[in-house]
């Protein structure tokens, strides 16, 4: 049969005698193809014998196999990548839900890793890392509490130190003032011993001073003219000998002076020291001003209450510093006791290590000539005399403010207790 054959095929098989077993293209398509050269009775090669198929269908079914193998791989691979991705779910998500945990704990948030279905070591860390918060939210609400616990009770233990401390102090304070009260009731005694030893001594040469100088003006007559306003001078001065040698007598033993007790309205009393102080506007422009809102009445000597007050007043103008000063008299019931009488102005104050003195016999703030000392001891003394007491709170530059204490029923008061509970008491009246 006469055929085509590849180049390579007949040089192979025809010219060097060789076999040929391998794809070859025959005529218009590829077979596999073995091709065997023939001799003839000579030995020479005339022809070669060929046998052979279409390679077509097999490379269709090799296509196929090689389709159904890359199909079965990519399933495969699509498997394995659904696999891993669950797998490394099931391991990353986990270790991301504990890390978003940690950032927001660090933050200060509450949050945890919640529900996790996976059994192997991450799921058992994850569970660990709850458990732990929930230990540590647990150990952090006890401490807490126990802090709240601990500030409470040095809250309360402070509250506690700072009401002793305010007792110790109220009760120095009160110690104090008991202790001054009972200098000045030594003094009282001490004077009252030498006023009683001097106070003749001295009225018997004034009375004899007194005389002489009154039978010396009659004797001279016209001729003590000149001298007549020394004359008057020396009188005045005698007679403020005998005053002063009054009061003492007065200060020192006023039981002695003792006067008759009425039921007065402290009110009434009030006004009429308007009446007697009215004088000092002379001097100096001022307003005194009145609240009076008591409506208890005590039973005093309404003379010595009017000493009292009158003395205040005029102690309380002589305070002021300027031109268009005020001194404000006001009353108040004193709880179910008595009544409160204030006297307060506007004036220079007075430092605080004289408020312990002011009430000493002898002692004045008004400087030499303005005052014998005696006025504010002399009334201390008559309001002690009924029970009652005077308090004073002042301050330089602030004013001064007088709180005379009276009782509805008079009572004198004589044992050191006694005076310190109610000065106690009367401090709590005024600082409500």
């Amino acid at each position: 049969l006469g055929t085509r054959v590849s180049n390579e095929v007949r040089e192979r098989v025809l010219d060097k005698g060789e076999k040929w077993i391998d794809r070859a293209f025959v005529v218009n398509d590829w077979y596999i193809s073995g091709y065997e050269p023939i001799f003839d009775v000579e030995g020479r090669r005339v022809g070669m014998l060929n046998a052979g198929f279409l390679e077509y269908p097999f490379r269709l079914a090799q296509w196929r196999v090689y389709g159904v193998l890359v199909f079965m791989f990519l399933v495969l691979m699509a498997i394995s990548a659904l696999v891993t991705v669950l797998g490394a779910k099931s391991i990353f998500q986990p270790i991301e839900t504990m890390s978003e945990v940690v950032r927001a704990t660090r933050a200060g948030n509450a949050r945890r890793v919640g529900a996790i279905t996976s059994r192997d070591e991450i799921g058992e860390l994850a569970r660990e890392l709850d458990g732990m918060l929930n230990l540590l939210q647990q150990r952090k609400r006890e401490l807490q509490e126990w802090a709240d616990q601990l500030e409470n009770k040095v809250q309360a233990r402070t509250a506690e130190l700072q009401r002793k401390n305010a007792d110790l102090n109220r009760t120095i304070r009160v110690l104090r003032e008991t202790r001054q009260k009972l200098v000045a009731s030594e003094k009282l005694a001490a004077l009252g011993e030498l006023t009683a030893g001097v106070a003749h001594e001295i009225n018997n040469p004034a009375a004899v001073i007194l005389g002489n100088l009154d039978l010396l003006v009659a004797q001279l007559g016209s001729a003590a003219a000149p001298v007549q306003q020394e004359i008057d001078l020396i009188i005045e001065q005698i007679y403020r000998i005998k005053d002063i040698i009054h009061h003492l007598l007065q200060y020192a033993r006023p039981s002695q002076y003792a006067a008759n007790v009425e039921e007065v309205n402290v009110n009434q009393v009030a006004r009429d020291t308007l009446m007697l102080v009215r004088h000092l506007r002379s001097k100096m422009a001022f307003e005194i001003r009145l609240d009076l809102a008591a409506e208890r009445r005590v039973r005093i000597n309404k003379q010595e209450l009017q000493q009292v007050l009158v003395n205040l007043t005029v102690n309380a103008v002589h305070a002021l510093n300027k031109e268009g000063g005020v001194v404000r008299i006001e009353t108040r019931d004193w709880k179910q006791r008595g009544v409160c009488i204030a006297v307060k102005d506007n004036g220079v104050g007075m430092a605080e290590e004289l408020l312990g003195r002011i009430f000493n016999p002898f002692f004045s703030t008004k400087g030499r000539g303005g005052g014998s000392g005696l006025g504010l001891s002399i009334s201390y003394s008559l309001i002690r005399s009924y029970g009652g007491n005077i308090s004073v709170d002042s301050r330089p530059g602030g004013g001064s403010e007088f709180y005379v204490w009276l009782l509805a029923e008079p009572q004198m008061i004589e044992d050191e207790q006694t005076i310190a509970e109610q000065l106690k008491e009367i401090e709590s009246a005024s600082n409500g």
